[in-house]
């Protein structure tokens, strides 16, 4: 009888030859395929998701910390495209169809001295970022990040920022740090804010404009304010939108200080091009502005962008490295700290002041 070589025969182990199927399907999967790093990022998202609807937890928090607790995932190499994709793709789509929620009538609506005001609590914001991160012993870009988060709409302005920023300049690590520390902090802002005002004995209109110019996260913005009241609620998603309409300029302004991360030096016209999810989302508000959207397929825009932006988050979390974020520690939450404490002492100033 004639006896088979036993490195020929499947594990000894594989009794139901799972083993010997998996390793003959990935010798003819094709490579580079996006399916593994998006269904592992598709499973991690909705892990969040569930957890935010029974547990009350921000979405984009539990997002980032499933995706850092898979971070072990992003060792085999198959997930890295779909997972890269996930992060890029996805952030932009979600960026453009919250274009649908804002109207220039809204922001018209404020008026232009609250506006400026407003304009100028997001540039000490982000200085105060800058601040943070000089204090820590971090780069500019760091507290770039940071600031422009807070005083912007929290993840997603630091997801379309570190878009322009780049990973040659900042690693995925601090990216994820201070995606972390910008959601807690809104977190913390949304539940808090609103016993400072009714502490500080603010009127509706004080209120509202103090949590939706200091709140980071728009959901978050909204909530606090109708927390304190309805008129509240009202004049907090007014201010909060108009934070969100200035996040376009914000991006292109900082898409022209920054040289391209080779070093080169673009000429200007070619700094000055915005990036087209930019440009996507400018034309989604003056759609809005021009042809009034039915509420329902605004809510439907709102849920896909955050559901767009919560896989964005989880993959970037999952491709972060953990040895960095240990590195790190304590100082990547400083500039996050220091941009939300001078957010909200700018917005209670003007509260006080021009409401």
């Amino acid at each position: 009888m004639r006896h088979a070589h036993w490195n020929n025969l499947p594990s000894g182990g594989d009794l139901f030859g799972e083993l010997h199927l998996a390793q003959t399907a990935a010798g003819t999967a094709p490579k580079g395929s996006l399916f593994p790093g998006l269904a592992a990022c598709a499973t991690a998202s909705a892990a969040a998701a569930w957890l935010s609807d029974h547990y009350g937890m921000p979405i984009i928090l539990l997002g980032l910390l499933v995706g850092l607790a898979l971070n072990f995932i992003s060792a085999n190499e198959a997930t890295h495209r779909g997972l890269d994709f996930a992060s890029r793709s996805f952030l932009r789509i979600g960026i453009v169809i919250l274009g649908l929620q804002v109207t220039f009538m809204q922001i018209a609506v404020l008026g232009p001295v609250p506006f400026v005001a407003l304009i100028v609590i997001m540039t000490l914001t982000m200085g105060a970022g800058f601040l943070g991160a000089r204090l820590s012993g971090q780069t500019p870009y760091a507290g770039l990040l940071a600031g422009g988060a807070t005083a912007i709409c929290g993840a997603s302005a630091a997801l379309a920022l570190y878009g322009v920023i780049g990973k040659q300049r900042l690693s995925q690590a601090q990216f994820a740090l201070t995606l972390v520390g910008v959601s807690l902090a809104s977190a913390l802002a949304m539940t808090l804010y609103p016993l400072f005002a009714a502490r500080l004995g603010l009127s509706d209109a004080e209120a509202g404009f103090l949590i939706g110019a200091s709140v980071h996260d728009v959901a978050q913005a909204i909530g606090g304010g109708y927390a304190f009241s309805d008129a509240a609620g009202a004049s907090a998603t007014i201010v909060k939108l108009a934070r969100v309409a200035l996040l376009a300029p914000v991006v292109a302004l900082v898409g022209l200080l920054l040289k391209p991360e080779d070093g080169g030096d673009k000429q200007i016209w070619r700094r000055l091009a915005l990036p087209w999810f930019i440009i996507a989302f400018f034309a989604m508000v003056t759609l809005n502005s021009v042809a009034p959207i039915p509420e329902a397929v605004r809510g439907a825009a709102l849920t896909g962008s955050k559901a767009m932006l919560l896989l964005a988050v989880t993959a970037t979390a999952m491709r972060t490295r953990m040895d960095l974020l240990l590195e790190m520690g304590w100082r990547a939450a400083v500039p996050v700290a220091t941009a939300t404490a001078a957010s909200f002492a700018a917005a209670l100033l003007f509260a006080f002041w021009i409401v």
